[in-house]
């Protein structure tokens, strides 16, 4: 449901979007980790507790936004960013506690490996992708995206690009040029909301995002792009390059290649398998 943070398995837990990110009641994360009766009181002793014996001030954690209560009505509540809730829960010491607190740990344990062997964090993603049902060809094509796009982005790094609305308004720049549709049109266009754009994308969808990225890196290097406005005409360029391409291949096949499907309900696999049964 809508309602409910992802790693309590069903507990309710409010929330709300806010400025494109969710927001989660504390109240309610302590709820469940606790089972106190008066999770409101257990808040309050606890970010005391928390000032006395780290100095820690856990509210900074937390903004004020209405959310609708059992009695039906909208009230101010503490809120929290999923970054937020999970240090709010490190303070909590309660049992319930404990298999999320291990498992920040093991997140933050293979994020200094992957540091140290940039390669496991490739193999890693790789095995999220094959758990979640992809076929072996889209993983391919989707880990190699990715090189493409860390490429890119080095590049624009280089060049004096640093802040991150430029490096969205340049990726829209390229989308626009290869597909006719800015990433937000595209996840539109999806039904998607805050997933991953490419984790939605068709083989053909991946390979032109490639073409228009890697083409974009190759023009930045060969003009010695510098600066904003120089890499927004090499975006427009390097996506106008896998556009062409685009075009082209829909002529001769009579097939569109932006495709409003997505794998929100159904596996890539499945979705092949389907898609060759009909044929």
């Amino acid at each position: 449901m809508e309602n409910k943070l992802v790693v309590f398995k069903g507990k309710e837990i409010r929330r709300t979007l806010h400025n494109n990110e969710w927001w989660f009641a504390v109240v309610d994360v302590i709820a469940a980790l606790t089972d106190s009766s008066k999770p409101r009181d257990y808040w309050y002793r606890m970010k005391k507790r928390e000032v006395a014996s780290s100095g820690v001030q856990l509210s900074t954690f937390c903004r004020q936004l209405k959310l609708e209560s059992s009695d039906g009505k909208k009230y101010m509540t503490d809120v929290s960013n999923t970054e937020g809730v999970f240090r709010i829960i490190q303070s909590i010491p309660s049992p319930k506690a404990e298999p999320f607190k291990r498992w920040l740990a093991k997140v933050g344990y293979e994020r200094v490996q992957e540091i140290e062997d940039p390669e496991l964090a490739s193999k890693r993603t790789r095995a999220i992708y094959q758990a979640k049902g992809y076929s072996e060809a889209w993983i391919e094509k989707r880990m190699r995206g990715i090189a493409v796009r860390d490429a890119l982005t080095d590049e624009w790094q280089k060049r004096g690009i640093e802040k991150d609305p430029e490096y969205a308004i340049l990726t829209a720049e390229i989308s626009k040029a290869a597909f006719g549709l800015t990433p937000s049109e595209y996840k539109n266009l999806k039904g998607l909301r805050r997933e991953n754009l490419r984790d939605h994308m068709t083989d053909l969808e991946l390979i032109f995002s490639m073409l228009g990225e890697a083409s974009t890196t190759e023009i930045a290097r060969e003009k010695d792009a510098q600066g904003f406005g120089e890499n927004t005409t090499a975006a427009r360029k390097g996506g106008k390059i896998a556009g062409n391409a685009r075009e082209n291949l829909e002529i001769e096949t009579g097939k569109k290649v932006v495709s409003s499907g997505n794998y929100l309900t159904e596996t890539e696999s499945r979705k092949r398998l389907s898609s060759k049964k009909k044929k």
